[in-house]
C-alpha cells in the first residue's frame, strides 16, 4: 500500500512538474534555441530538437494532437517518413545505405509537433526572433572574414563564408530580407520609423552581402519570384511597380559595380560551353548529367522507385570506372523531385508535392506575418529544390521544418494577444488567426 502511495505521489509530482511554468517555458525555449543554431551548427541543431522532443512528449495532450494529425499539413509528413521507412523493403543496397536513405526524411516528424504546440504557445516569435539575431551575427561575421580571412572558422574555401556554405548563408540571408521587408512596410505603416529604418538597414546588409561578398546562384532565381510575391501580396498595383523597377535599376547599378557578381552569373554560360564541347566536370556540367543519369534510374522503377538509399547507391555505382572529377561519388542528383522518384517513384513525387501543396495552402490566405514567413519558406524551398535536394539537406530541410510548423501552428491557434511596443508593431503579424487550416 504504501509503495503503491509513494508511486502515486511521484506520479503526480511528475503530473504538475511537466505543467509548471518553467517546464513549458523550456518546450518553448529550446525550437528558439534550434533556430539560432541551424546557421552555426549542426550538431547543436540535433541535440537540441531531441531535448524539445523530450520535454514536449509529457506535456501533450492526446485527444487535441490527434485531432491535429487529421489536417493533411500534419499527417502528410508522417505519410512521407513512413514511405521512407517502408522503401527499405525493396532497396537493394546494404541495410546502413537503407538506414542513410531514412536519415533526411526523419526531420519532417517535427512537423506535426511544433504544429501542434506553436498552437497553443504565446511565444512563437521567440523562434523567428532567434534565428533572425543569428543570421545578423553570421552576416556580420561573413563582412568580417571577407577582409580577414584567418577569423573563419571553418575551412571554407570561399570568401566571405565564415562557416558552412554559401548555399547556406544564402538560403537564411534572402528569408531574413524578405520577413525584414514585410516588417518595413508595417512599421512605416504604423508610423514607428526609427524600427522600420532599422528594418531597413538590415535588409541593406543582408543583400550588399548577397551581391558584393557571397551568393549562391540558386538565390538569384528565387530572389525575384519572392519579390513578385511580395508586391502582388501586400502594395497596390503602382506601388508594387515602382519597387519592382527600384529594385532592377538598383540590381543594374550593382551589377556593374560587382565583379562578382558578374563573375558568378556569367560562369553559368562559360562552364554550359565547356561541359559540352569538352565534357569538362563543371559545377553545371555535373547537374545536367546527374540530371540525365536520374532519368534513367527512375526509368527503371517509375512507380515505387528503386527503394530507401538507392539514390546515392546508383550514383556512386555510376561514378564507378570514371576519371577525375566525374569519378567522385555524391549523395544526391541536386534535384529534390529526382532525389525522391530514384527512390520512391511516382508514389513519393505525388505526396511531396501534396506536402507542398497544403503547405502552401496553410498561408495562402492570411496577411499576417507568421503566414508571410510560412509562405516565403515553402516557396523558396520549392524553387531552390529545382537545383536542389533541399528538403534532404540538413539546414534547408530544417529551416522548413521549423518555418511550416512554427508558423502554421501560429496560424492555427485561437488565442495570443499583442502586448507592448515594440513587441506589439513586431508581433501584430504573427498573433494568431483561427481556423487557419481549414482555408482552401
Amino acid at each position: 500500500m504504501q509503495v503503491a502511495v509513494g508511486t502515486a505521489g511521484i506520479s503526480s509530482a511528475y503530473f504538475w512538474a511537466t505543467r509548471s511554468w518553467f517546464w513549458l517555458l523550456c518546450v518553448d525555449v529550446y525550437p528558439a534555441l534550434v533556430a539560432a543554431c541551424i546557421p552555426w551548427s549542426t550538431t547543436a541543431v540535433a541535440v537540441f530538437m531531441v531535448i524539445w522532443f523530450v520535454v514536449l512528449l509529457p506535456t501533450i495532450e492526446p485527444r487535441a494532437f490527434l485531432n491535429t494529425l487529421r489536417r493533411p499539413a500534419c499527417w502528410l509528413p508522417l505519410a512521407f517518413f513512413a514511405l521512407a521507412v517502408v522503401g527499405m523493403l525493396w532497396a537493394d543496397g546494404p541495410w546502413s545505405m537503407r538506414l542513410l536513405g531514412v536519415d533526411p526524411v526523419a526531420k519532417l516528424l517535427a512537423i506535426p509537433f511544433l504544429l501542434y504546440h506553436f498552437g497553443r504557445s504565446q511565444r512563437s516569435h521567440w523562434v523567428f526572433v532567434a534565428f533572425l539575431i543569428s543570421c545578423v551575427l553570421l552576416m556580420l561575421a561573413s563582412w568580417g572574414v571577407l577582409f580577414a580571412p584567418g577569423w573563419k572558422m571553418t575551412h571554407a574555401q570561399i570568401a566571405g563564408v565564415p562557416i558552412k556554405n554559401s548555399i547556406d548563408q544564402s538560403q537564411e540571408f534572402v528569408l531574413c530580407i524578405f520577413a525584414l521587408a514585410y516588417l518595413a512596410a508595417r512599421l512605416l505603416r504604423q508610423r514607428h520609423f526609427a524600427w522600420a529604418a532599422l528594418s531597413l538597414a538590415l535588409v541593406l546588409g543582408f543583400y550588399a552581402n548577397l551581391m558584393f561578398v557571397v551568393t549562391a546562384r540558386t538565390a538569384l532565381i528565387y530572389i525575384p519570384v519572392l519579390l513578385v510575391l511580395f508586391a502582388s501580396r501586400y502594395l497596390s498595383r503602382s506601388a508594387g511597380a515602382i519597387l519592382c523597377a527600384a529594385v532592377v535599376a538598383i540590381t543594374a547599378m550593382i551589377w556593374f559595380a560587382s565583379p562578382y557578381l558578374r563573375l558568378r552569373v556569367e560562369n553559368v554560360g562559360t562552364e554550359y560551353q565547356e561541359y559540352k564541347e569538352t565534357k569538362l566536370a563543371t559545377s553545371t556540367g555535373q547537374r545536367l548529367e546527374w540530371w540525365r543519369r536520374s532519368v534513367d534510374f527512375i526509368r527503371e522503377a517509375p512507380l515505387l522507385g528503386n527503394g530507401t538509399g538507392a539514390t546515392k547507391e546508383l550514383l556512386n555505382r555510376d561514378a564507378a570506372g570514371k576519371t577525375g572529377t566525374w569519378s567522385e561519388t555524391i549523395g544526391n542528383p541536386h534535384n529534390q523531385t529526382l532525389n525522391v522518384a530514384i527512390q520512391w517513384g511516382a508514389v513519393g513525387c505525388l505526396v511531396l508535392y501534396a506536402m507542398w501543396y497544403f503547405h502552401l495552402m496553410l498561408f495562402w490566405g492570411s496577411r499576417r506575418l507568421a503566414a508571410w514567413i510560412g509562405l516565403i519558406v515553402v516557396v523558396q524551398n520549392f524553387i531552390s529544390s529545382i537545383f536542389n535536394s533541399h528538403l534532404f539537406d540538413f539546414d534547408e530541410g530544417w529551416i522548413y521544418v521549423l518555418g511550416v510548423g512554427v508558423a502554421g501552428g501560429i496560424l492555427a491557434s485561437r488565442s495570443g494577444r499583442v502586448r507592448t511596443i515594440p513587441s506589439a508593431a513586431l508581433l501584430d503579424g504573427l498573433s494568431p488567426s483561427p481556423n487557419a487550416f481549414s482555408r482552401p
